[in-house]
């Protein structure tokens, strides 16, 4: 008996000591909230960079109070960040994205999102070989340079579209977002695809196998997010939820934009492409077969719960980019860091230019509006757009396996400051 309560007891003490964590860790979420409500005015710092200040600075009394053992107050999970954290930003941002223009800027859109990705990431991924080599970084592989190509091609718009107003500019609002989210898809399925085949020996059929990979992916993944979207509005349509529980009817669309995710995760699909084209359907045919109350309930849901995700992400980085463990690996060479950062980040500037005007230049061939034609000074608006990294290259930056994780977060963390900065 004394050792069922001793151990009871034991229980009962860890149970107590992983709550404190959650607790802290949910007050800083809200202390997030408070500071970026306080800060909206000032357009300098938006919500991510608060997160990740706040993260920064927790991160130093923590660093303080364990006597520099460790900064984080929780242990990262990358089931809790793929499985928990991305699908809600990414279905908000299909499911918010404002349909007409989007559609009417389609080829556009999909002409930088996916094109102008796959050159971003060839950009990148020829630059970092070549200097990287000059480094003396000699332990990357092939695949590893491309998988650095794919990560920092993803995209991060938020802090621009704060600045845009979408009456004003709705061209060059929809082209910004329009391009964000699908570059993020691309970039997921460009990475999976470089991670499913064999680059040590590269050849016309391994480039065949890489080109029909992804567009395997892509297709595959785009159909069954719609596929998904569609079952949706045909049962909430055919059954009529709304005349007994509004409900019922939120808790179907919840769960059925998770399903997505999840057999495209089953499937070896890219579960966020999937997720995101569920997301627009939804919003265009469920949305609209659903109550009024459901309708204002199911907005407001996916977008709160995508707030809080990205807030959750970024303070996790703030804290992390003071791991201990991370910097003891660049620690005899904090140069070196600083320097790939910067690479990458230049890397990052050229390979947007490489594709943000002469696309522009072939999008306005097809126009006949001067309204419709990308200016200059949209042209170098999206350019610069394309600057910040965000949750997707984070989680990709987690993904990457085949090179030393610890030292290649630390730069992406660099990084992620210097472009923050800059932009």
């Amino acid at each position: 008996m004394a050792d069922i309560l001793w151990k009871m007891r034991a229980m009962l003490s860890s149970d107590h000591s992983s709550v404190v964590p959650i607790n802290l860790f949910v007050a800083l979420l809200c202390a997030c909230i408070v500071i970026g409500h306080l800060l909206e005015e000032q357009r300098w710092m938006n919500e991510s960079i608060t997160a990740l200040a706040v993260g920064l600075c927790t991160g130093v009394v923590i660093l303080l109070t364990t006597g520099g053992k460790s900064s984080h107050l929780l242990v990262f999970s990358e089931d809790l960040f793929f499985i928990y954290l991305l699908p809600p930003i990414i279905f908000n941002a299909g499911f918010q994205v404002k349909k007409k223009q989007f559609f009417r800027n389609f080829m556009t859109i999909m002409l930088f999102g996916a094109v102008g990705t796959l050159i971003s990431t060839a950009t990148i991924s020829i630059g970092a070989t070549h200097f990287f080599k000059k480094m003396n970084i000699s332990s990357l592989r092939v695949g590893d340079y491309l998988a650095i190509g794919a990560i920092f091609s993803a995209t991060d718009s938020v802090c621009t579209l704060q600045v845009l107003n979408q009456d004003e500019t709705p061209l060059l609002y929809s082209l910004v977002f329009g391009e964000g989210v699908v570059n993020d898809a691309t970039s997921v399925v460009l990475f999976h695809a470089i991670q499913s085949i064999d680059l040590s020996h590269i050849n016309s059929s391994t480039a065949a196998e890489f080109l029909g990979n992804f567009l395997y992916l892509f297709i595959s993944s785009t159909i069954l997010g719609v596929v998904t979207g569609l079952l949706s509005a045909y049962i909430i349509k055919k059954l009529y939820f709304g005349r007994h529980s509004t409900d019922r009817e939120v808790a179907l669309m919840i769960l059925m934009a998770y399903l997505s995710y999840m057999l495209a995760e089953l499937f070896y699909l890219s579960a966020i492409l999937t997720v995101f084209f569920c997301g627009i359907v939804m919003s265009h045919y469920t949305w609209h077969n659903v109550t009024e109350s459901s309708r204002i309930t199911t907005k407001h849901a996916f977008a709160t719960w995508s707030f809080v995700a990205e807030i959750f992400i970024f303070l996790y980085v703030g804290m992390d980019a003071l791991d201990i463990e991370k910097w003891k690996v660049v620690s005899d060479s904090p140069g070196t860091s600083i320097m790939v950062s910067s690479i990458l980040l230049g890397l990052v500037l050229v390979g947007r230019a490489a594709f943000v005007f002469p696309l522009s230049f072939l999008s306005n061939l097809t126009k006949k509006s001067p309204y419709e034609k990308i200016g200059i000074k949209q042209q170098v608006t999206i350019w610069w757009a394309g600057l910040m990294r965000g949750a997707v290259s984070m989680a990709l930056a987690y993904n990457q396996v085949k090179i030393d994780r610890k030292a290649f977060l630390l730069c992406w963390i660099c990084f992620f400051f210097l472009s923050q900065y800059v932009l």
